[in-house]
């Protein structure tokens, strides 16, 4: 599919990846943390400034299977580059949006391209190093989205609070367009897969075990985000923990999912189905620990470290088994796979939502994660083989 590289330009390649993925995460999650200033700054309230985080989704959600499908013969190497570029371009649209409705517009464009990205980086990443080590190559692109939750996120949160909400936005966009330039320079040709037309994406997802799966990755997943979506008065309100400490625990989490991450590549290359199972029955314990300990303030802690880090043997994992649902569109199956994720973001936060409106309740998010995590263990349990059969080979490659 593609030259062969000496080590060091693999290392450069991924690096150009990591970064796309670094870019993607800052952004991704800032949001959050500038809520209040663009709702100062735009003069609206925060619940109608939190319309963009929905856009964000809502743009993921949508984009990562149309774009799949509508670019499924154009160069991988080629699409990655112009994604970042979308990318970049649709930040700096946000930061110079002089109202609410044209920064939803920015938001929602900016999420377009998310999935795709992922999903376009984790075929180019294996093209680079073969497919023997694609769970490695998967996890160092992944890994800079989960290092930008422990470095780019409190950065970003900082310029917002500096300089306003506007330069984090800015900041994004430069850092895309370097992470564009890195991605051009440093990323081999890498053709799209042999017979690749939109007919053949759309083949794919006639597969039921595919949507087996996404259903269990958008429920599942929601287990994690129940509790990272509320952490903050979990934390301070649940378990009295100061304030000024909370941006100590969202590090904390973000390291627990670089971690992860890693240790997931590793598994990950041996067995995809057994880093799924392994994902699906460690977050439920780690949850289950915080259920049980995370009104103290150290356990508390404790727990957001181990949710973080198992959460994303799920993350790769379920990633990585789409993909090989989809073996004619892997990057239809990788992209379907952070639609999804989109999907339990929303999930989490709703269902969360519902528990916290009850005084003293918020441990019983952990619980709530507990739920959803099993009940998408069960939908991967009932409805997929240890390994993908001859049958979902045969249903991907119909066209």
């Amino acid at each position: 599919m593609t030259k062969t590289l000496t080590p060091t330009q693999q290392s450069l390649a991924l690096g150009a990846l990591a970064l796309g993925g670094f870019t993607i995460g800052t952004t991704e999650f800032a949001t959050m943390g500038i809520l209040m200033n663009i709702a100062s700054g735009l003069d609206v309230t925060e619940q109608a400034a939190g319309h963009a985080i929905t856009a964000y989704a809502l743009g993921v959600v949508i984009g990562a299977p149309s774009i799949a499908i509508l670019t499924a013969r154009m160069s991988r190497s080629h699409l990655i580059m112009w994604l970042m570029g979308i990318y970049s371009a649709a930040n700096v649209l946000s930061a110079f949006a002089p109202d609410l409705g044209l920064l939803i517009v920015g938001r929602f464009l900016a999420g377009l391209p998310h999935g795709v990205f992922f999903g376009v980086g984790a075929v180019v990443g294996t093209a680079i190093v073969g497919s023997a080590r694609r769970g490695f190559a998967m996890s160092i692109m992944l890994g800079g989205l989960t290092v930008a939750n422990v470095i780019g996120v409190p950065l970003s949160s900082w310029l917002g609070a500096v300089f306003g909400w506007r330069a984090s936005f800015i900041a994004v966009g430069a850092l895309g367009a370097l992470a564009m330039t890195a991605l051009l320079v440093l990323i081999p040709p890498v053709a799209p897969e042999p017979g690749a037309r939109p007919r053949t994406e759309l083949a794919s997802m006639r597969n039921p075990r595919l949507w087996a799966v996404f259903a269990a990755a958008g429920i599942g997943f929601g287990g994690m985000f129940a509790v990272y979506s509320y952490v903050q008065p979990m934390a301070v309100i649940g378990a009295g923990v100061n304030e000024s400490l909370v941006p100590i625990l969202l590090a904390l989490f973000g390291t627990g999912m670089t971690v992860g991450i890693f240790l997931a590549g590793r598994m990950m290359d041996i067995d995809v189905k057994r880093t799924v199972n392994v994902g699906f029955v460690t977050t439920s314990g780690a949850l289950i620990f915080l259920g049980l300990t995370g009104s103290h303030a150290v356990w508390l802690f404790v727990g957001v470290f181990l949710v973080g880090l198992t959460s994303q043997y799920l993350a790769l994992g379920l990633q990585g088994l789409l993909m090989d649902l989809s073996p004619k569109a892997p990057s239809l199956g990788a992209a379907l796979c952070h639609s999804a994720l989109n999907l339990a973001n929303a999930n989490g936060a709703f269902l969360g939502g519902l528990v916290i409106a009850r005084p003293d309740s918020y441990q019983n998010l952990a619980w709530l994660g507990v739920v959803l995590t099993v009940v998408g263990f069960v939908l991967v349990t009932l409805f997929t083989p240890p390994r993908p059969s001859r049958l979902d080979v045969l249903t991907s490659s119909t066209s």
